[in-house]
């Protein structure tokens, strides 16, 4: 059975999720977009892109909208989504990928448009489960109409907590990412509010303390940890690829073989393990939210204390929307 997916929003995560979906996903069927730009430069954006390279399917604007490997695609541009005829066109699940209707409440006017559900891909506000593929996913049970995929450095961070948790159990941990430049930052130095002056500086010169909620959030997919964990980042002058250090406290004394071998017990498509000598070029398009890196484990011990150091990386475009596509096919189906 064919689900029939709307994406609203067409930015760097809702196109890089049709791509996606074009390539690897033949029961899911994208039937609508609704974006504020015109049809010309959201085809534009569409087939030509600098960090994944162009679209190698096939493509062709159409009166309504466009055809993706065949299928049509209409083009709508609503403020209110519920203002939006996804009961007409049938819409499944609509993939919430604006950014601005994140809380629960807002995210819902795709329901009154007459979606069944909606898959917020940021982190959510409100009573809604938060799910990363491959870690929490079978906590869904069905009756969900409202979910969040969580942010792509949640996506990389929660599979690594998880084993640890599981296997050693997890006592607290501090992460850092150190994470490409996005579309929120300036390409220019500019005024910046005094909350964050920093960022205002200019992303593709400059290596930019900044902060992120990825760690906390970790705590709404794995209750069991919440509060145990915390995080910084760093935004650095690449498109792309992304990387986290995770330094932990765990309850059982270990090696970093043991950490290694663990890991690898817990890999699975959406949870990469890498052996290879890689650099964050290599993780460009790599489809899998955490891809983590086995040569880079350390353990730090002193008598009876123990740090230990593991790391991933992920394409925090491309290996984000692989998750949240694999998301999107589980939650469409129960």
């Amino acid at each position: 059975m064919t689900t029939r997916v709307a994406i609203n929003g067409f930015g760097r995560i809702g196109r890089l999720t049709l791509r996606r979906i074009a390539e690897v996903q033949d029961d899911i069927e994208v039937v609508a977009i609704n974006d504020l730009i015109d049809k010309k430069g959201l085809a534009y954006a569409f087939k030509y892109d600098t960090a994944q390279g162009r679209f190698k399917g096939d493509f062709e604007e159409t009166e309504e909208g466009f055809k993706v490997n065949g299928k049509e695609i209409k083009i709508f541009a609503e403020r209110n989504p519920e203002d939006l005829p996804w009961g007409d066109l049938d819409v499944d699940v609509v993939l919430e990928c604006t950014g601005f209707f994140t809380e629960k409440e807002k995210a819902e006017a795709h329901l009154k448009a007459g979606a069944k559900k909606v898959l917020i891909s940021a982190p959510g506000k409100g009573d809604m489960k938060t799910i990363v593929y491959g870690v929490n996913h079978e906590t869904l049970d069905g009756s969900e109409t409202v979910v969040s995929a969580a942010s792509c450095t949640t996506n990389c961070l929660a599979p690594m907590v998880n084993v640890l948790n599981k296997e050693f159990g997890f006592v607290t941990g501090q992460m850092s990412t150190i994470h490409a430049y996005t579309a929120t930052q300036a390409i220019q130095d500019t005024p910046a509010t005094k909350k964050d002056l920093r960022g205002g500086r200019a992303a593709a010169q400059n290596t930019i303390p900044a902060s992120t909620g990825a760690a906390k959030a970790v705590g709404k997919v794995l209750p069991e940890v919440d509060g145990k964990i915390d995080g910084t980042a760093l935004r650095v002058p690449v498109i792309t690829g992304s990387i986290t250090e995770l330094y932990s406290v765990l309850d059982k004394k270990v090696t970093a073989e043991e950490v290694n071998e663990a890991m690898k017990k817990y890999s699975n498509d959406a949870f990469a393990y890498e052996t290879e000598d890689v650099v964050s070029s290599d993780i460009i398009g790599y489809p899998a939210g955490s891809v983590f890196d086995s040569q880079l484990t350390k353990v730090v011990e002193n008598g009876d204390n123990q740090l230990v150091k593991t790391v991933a990386w992920y394409d925090n475009e491309a290996g984000y929307v692989s998750n949240l596509v694999r998301t999107l096919d589980y939650l469409a189906k129960l």
